[in-house]
């Protein structure tokens, strides 16, 4: 039994490819399907199965386009309903894959639908289980994305989870490796680990869900303890992975059109069309952009921003590159949210949009040094850090104002146009992100600070760092 983990690190989420005997099952594909057509094929194998651990609330799955050009069964567990066809497979119903099968396990919490997939090898032997998104490592899903008004809430779910993974994952060997649908960096959960695979044994040691002396009231108050509300796209997503889309290929197809320069500045000049630059933070800074345009960098993670940010999944987006050759891959990363709606990117990019005479805007930019010596003078109007509300609490630099960039779009009303900000993030990325649309929206006298809060803390800059309250006893 082969079991391939194939992990996509800007969405920090992990999909499946098991062969058996020239049979193959893949688990919770991503939107685009050529992957896994091209791995089939080069094995000599027939994709029979399309596995699904439960309704992805973070990414669009391709389960639909890769049955369509497959034949595939798509299989999710009890409760799961869909626009198109699927088979609804029991608690413990077995599927023949090759010489061996996988075992639906129904582990209910993070959805209703939630299910985990124990593989069995030729030999009868169970090496390992696929647990999606009720077990991560050092973590477990969050129970908050299924809550049904009136119905289901958050501490149903986490009940519900507690009873799935003491009465049906830990009841398994402490051999057996589990693969989680995601890692750190996916919201789906807490405080996901940056492993990707690891033995139930261990995390029975280590994840804190998993203490073996935990009632069930602990459980569900330290799972919905300290839950931050889930980025804006998600229940689009949803809505998305259970309905049938426009064709991954009819996406890519209209997305990667290439406008010339005065095509692009028309449409861009649209007040239904977004620009996005998705170059690298050094040519966004040092080469200048379209007015209007936001900074996204596809080297960073691209598609959760453009999820948390972009509040109209139906958004009208041209884009601009460093590299056409990266066309089709930054088109499949706006598709992997749900942005179907690209209609094309510069083409020659920025060099020939300054060639036919038009005009560039430039964020300011100083480095953390400067920035530093500017505090200390008191010569700087709005010193803002837009890291998460806990980066910052865990340490700041004095006299700094948190403005998150998770938050912008529902506190921008409390920006000041006529002023002056100087934003810095963890490294740099996400302070990019925050000026650009601070300047796309009437702000003209922004500077990123270069290195971010990394740089800053090789300054002479003062920090303060976040005390716990101590009781009295």
């Amino acid at each position: 039994m082969k079991v391939e983990q194939l992990f996509t690190g800007c969405l920090a989420e992990m999909a499946y490819y098991i062969e058996s005997n020239g049979e193959v099952a893949i688990v919770d594909p991503l939107r685009e399907t050529e992957p896994y057509l091209e791995m089939a094929k080069a094995n000599n194998a027939k994709i029979k199965y399309i596995f699904l651990t439960h309704f992805h609330a973070d990414f669009v799955s391709g389960q639909y386009d890769l049955a369509q050009k497959t034949g595939a069964k798509i299989v999710f567990g009890p409760n799961a309903t869909a626009e198109y066809d699927i088979y609804n497979g029991k608690d413990g119903e077995d599927f023949p894959l090759g010489g061996g099968k996988l075992t639906l396990i129904h582990t209910p919490g993070h959805t209703m639908e939630s299910s985990s997939y124990l593989i069995t090898d030729e030999e009868g032997n169970t090496p390992c289980i696929l647990t999606g998104d009720a077990l991560f490592i050092g973590d477990v899903g969050r129970p908050d994305l299924a809550v049904k008004q009136g119905t289901l809430t958050e501490a149903d779910l986490a009940g519900h989870l507690f009873d799935s993974l003491r009465n049906k994952i830990m009841t398994l060997p402490d051999d057996i490796i589990v693969y989680p649908n995601h890692g750190a960096g996916s919201a789906c959960g807490k405080n996901m680990s940056s492993e990707t695979f690891d033995t139930l044994g261990n995390q029975k040691k280590t994840n804190y869900a998993l203490r073996a002396d935990m009632t069930k009231e602990e459980f569900i108050v330290e799972v919905t303890t300290g839950l931050k509300p889930p980025p804006q796209y998600f229940p689009n997503n949803v809505k998305m992975n259970k309905s049938i889309n426009t064709s991954i290929d009819d996406v890519l197809h209209k997305g990667t059109t290439p406008l010339d320069p005065a095509t692009f500045k028309e449409m861009s000049e649209q007040k239904d069309v977004l620009v996005i630059d998705t170059r690298s933070k050094e040519a966004y800074t040092e080469e200048g952009t379209v007015s209007g345009a936001w900074f996204i960098g596809i080297d960073g993670s691209f598609a959760p921003w453009v999820g948390a940010l972009v509040t109209n999944i139906q958004q009208k987006i041209i884009f601009i590159a460093d590299d056409e050759t990266r066309v089709n891959e930054i088109v499949t990363r706006f598709s992997r949210v749900g942005y179907d709606n690209t209609q094309g990117y510069l083409a020659g990019g920025i060099k020939n949009w300054k060639a036919q005479g038009f005009d560039v805007d430039k964020i300011g930019s100083i480095s953390a040094a400067k920035f530093a010596e500017m505090l200390a003078e008191g010569s700087m109007e709005k010193p803002t850090d837009v890291r998460k509300e806990s980066e910052y609490l865990s340490e700041h630099v004095k006299g700094v104002e948190n403005f998150p960039l998770d938050d912008i779009n529902a506190n921008f009303a409390e920006i000041d146009t006529s002023k002056a900000y100087f934003l810095h993030c963890a490294s740099g990325y996400r302070s990019l992100i925050a000026s650009s649309i601070f300047k796309a929206n009437g702000v003209e006298n922004v500077t990123d600070v270069r290195g971010g809060f990394k740089d800053l803390k090789e300054t002479n800059a003062p920090l303060t760092e976040y005390v716990c309250p101590t009781t009295l006893l």
